[in-house]
């Protein structure tokens, strides 16, 4: 649909009543709304926890890196913020 911006504009003053506004517009929910409700989630399944064993490397804590105490995630000490947080170590994107 095109929309002529150069038209005039309705003023505040010009008030329509809810009766005019829902007599414009169609009614194209009306037909959308589903009653019954056993239907839902019929469309998720539950997937099967899978037996595989993951080989998962976990590093401890390295010299160089820290633990952010606002966004909890481990930076190397180059992002870490001048200033302290409330808690401890902030990094710099959480500093402001």
């Amino acid at each position: 649909m095109a929309t002529d911006y150069d038209a005039p504009r309705k003023n505040d003053d010009d008030v329509e009543s809810i009766e005019a506004i829902k007599e414009r517009t169609p009614d194209k929910l009306a037909g959308l709304v589903d009653s019954d409700e056993s239907e839902h989630g019929e469309g998720f399944a539950i997937p099967d926890v899978v037996s595989e064993d993951l080989d998962v490397v976990v590093l401890p804590p390295q010299d160089d890196e820290f633990t952010c105490s606002e966004c909890f995630i481990v930076k190397h000490h180059s992002l870490l913020s001048p200033k302290k947080g409330k808690f401890g170590k902030v990094c710099i994107e959480c500093e402001s």
